[in-house]
């Protein structure tokens, strides 16, 4: 258990430690917690003279002015030093949340693609809220506690040592009893955080996929889902009630044990004459500074165990590889054709989904991508924006890599317009904006153009706030044209050299579709566009036709060749273009 324990503690040490630590501050507090913990243990002292004192009818006034003094002078510093170290874990876990967030927001599509949304946002939240309450609360008070067992046990040895002795009768009794217990709710706890972190996936689901719960009617599933998850966390819950249940008890029965058998002994001494009555209220006095801390103690330890549960998880995190940051930052991509050689992917790197694909797009060409669903289409569009990695291929622009491009660089002259419409919680404005680096700078006047440009001016106008309308989670108060509209209207504000539309109106009406089209074709103007697209009639006038099946590109050309050549084509457009 001692190893286990080396090897938790050392990655928690060092987690904290790349923290940046703020170390004056830190100084400063424990130098109060010394201070403050030093003149609590006076008190006793000035107690056991003021019992005597009064034993023998001679009090001084000056006793009760310095125990005053004592009494006052350590709340001040205490409360000072506890704010700093409570500070202190404060600062520590705000850093430490600032490199969890930072190192999430780098990590590729890919991890999210396998780790719930849910249980991510309980190491950012739950994960890092244990670590904080170690650091801010529980380790101030372990601090205190040591320095005050230290010396009350030195001060207890010169005042008595065969009492002392017969009080640390208790401490191998209490290791005894702390260490299995102990064992057994780092367990819990440690199983406690992981369901914590599966629960709040299955929740967040639930919500962020609310209209589909109602439309299935699965709200019975989802509440048997969440009860089920409830009821797991009730189940450890009460583990860590037992365990707690046990410790306290225990931990009472030992310090009662220890009190009475040192009153008792310090009883006879008293008769016997050989110790003042102040003298044992001063050596209790002391063993209470003993036992408080001591007590804290199984708190601090329990929580500890917690933390190094927690820092393991987080720990994973930031050890996960983050999306290749190097390269290019310069590089401009207007005006150079797109050439893809011999490209192959796997998610799982068992079955293949694009097998050996070779094509070029010439700077201001419509290129489509058509065939049946599963061909890898999509696929392809996301290996173009850098959200997977190939598995073997090259993609090129003019004569360079892309590779070698920095992604940030290369995004930033790709417009994406997907059918998913996808809307972050806000407003217009926000989402027109969202990720423009001079967000704040950009005028209404700019903002308008772009609305008009994307057909989307008249029906923002329709809106009392106009551009600051708040547009729901995932925009749902606003219907599926409009929210095509304004990510259109997002990607003319870009001004993209290469645009991705990939079945931009395969979810509108019929009366949408023709307005959201409108507004495409007026995007595509002038740009080197890829268009992935079910419905052949939008896509007959492209330069280019790339026709894929199970991964493999088996036709290209115009559509009047793919139709005269390509069988498979030639039914789908007799399918679409005859209806």
């Amino acid at each position: 258990m001692q190893t286990e324990q080396r090897k938790g503690m050392k990655p928690f040490i060092q987690l904290i430690l790349s923290t940046n630590i703020p170390k004056l501050m830190l100084t400063v507090g424990l130098i109060g917690t010394f201070i403050s913990t030093i003149v609590s243990l006076t008190i006793p002292f000035f107690t056991g003279k003021i019992v005597d004192s009064f034993a023998a009818a001679s009090i001084q006034p000056i006793m009760l002015v310095v125990i005053i003094t004592a009494f006052l002078l350590q709340a001040v510093i205490d409360g000072f030093s506890t704010y700093l170290l409570g500070a202190v874990g404060q600062q520590v876990v705000r850093n430490l949340r600032e490199k969890l967030w930072e190192k999430i927001i780098g990590l590729p599509v890919p991890y999210f693609d396998q780790h719930p949304s849910g249980t991510i946002v309980s190491r950012v939240v739950n994960d890092t809220s244990v670590v904080k309450d170690l650091i801010s609360q529980h380790f101030p008070r372990f601090i205190n506690g040591i320095i005050s067992i230290i010396g009350a046990v030195i001060i207890l040895f010169i005042m008595d040592w065969k009492m002392t002795l017969i009080m640390f009768i208790s401490v191998p009794l209490t290791i005894a009893c702390m260490i299995p217990l102990g064992r057994k709710m780092a367990k819990v706890s440690r199983s406690l955080q992981d369901e914590t972190a599966t629960f709040t996936a299955t929740i967040q689901q639930a919500m962020s996929e609310n209209r589909l719960m109602k439309a299935s009617t699965a709200e019975n599933v989802e509440r048997k889902n969440g009860f089920l998850g409830i009821k797991q966390l009730l189940h450890f819950g009460l583990k860590e009630v037992r365990i707690m249940a046990v410790i306290a008890p225990l931990m009472y029965l030992i310090v009662m044990l220890v009190v009475v058998i040192i009153i008792g002994y310090g009883g006879v001494r008293v008769a016997e004459g050989t110790m003042s009555t102040g003298a044992l209220v001063a050596f209790l006095l002391y063993l209470f500074q003993i036992i408080f801390p001591i007590t804290s103690f199984a708190m601090f330890f329990t929580q500890l165990q917690k933390a190094q549960g927690a820092t393991e998880r987080i720990i994973a995190i930031l050890e996960e590889t983050e999306e290749k940051s190097t390269g290019k930052t310069d590089f401009s991509i207007v005006n150079k054709a797109l050439i893809v050689e011999d490209l192959s992917f796997s998610y799982d790197k068992q079955t293949a989904i694009l097998n050996e694909l070779s094509f070029d797009v010439q700077p201001g060409q419509l290129v489509a991508f058509v065939g049946p669903s599963g061909a890898g289409k999509t696929t392809i569009f996301n290996l173009l924006e850098g959200f997977y990695q190939p598995t073997s291929g090259t993609i090129f622009i003019g004569d360079e890599k892309v590779d070698d491009i920095a992604l940030s660089t290369w995004r930033k002259q790709i417009g994406y317009v997907s059918q998913e419409s996808a809307m972050i919680v806000g407003t217009i404005r926000d989402n027109l904006t969202y990720g423009l680096e001079n967000a704040d700078d950009i005028t209404d006047e700019a903002l308008w153009k772009v609305a008009e440009m994307a057909y989307a001016d008249q029906f923002i106008r329709e809106f009392e706030k106009e551009f600051d309308t708040e547009v729901g989670e995932r925009g749902v108060k606003l219907s599926g044209g409009q929210r095509q509209r304004i990510n259109i209207a997002r990607a003319f504000l870009r001004d993209p050299a290469i645009l991705m539309l990939d079945e931009a109106t395969a979810s509108l009406d019929s009366q949408s579709e023709h307005i959201v089209q409108k507004a495409l074709t007026r995007l595509m103007e002038g740009r080197t566009t890829l268009v992935i697209a079910h419905r052949l009639s939008t896509i007959t006038n492209a330069h280019k036709i790339i026709f894929l099946e199970n991964g493999s590109i088996t036709g290209e050309g115009t559509h009047e060749q793919l139709v005269a050549t390509h069988p498979l084509y030639r039914k789908f457009a007799e399918q679409q273009l005859s209806e």
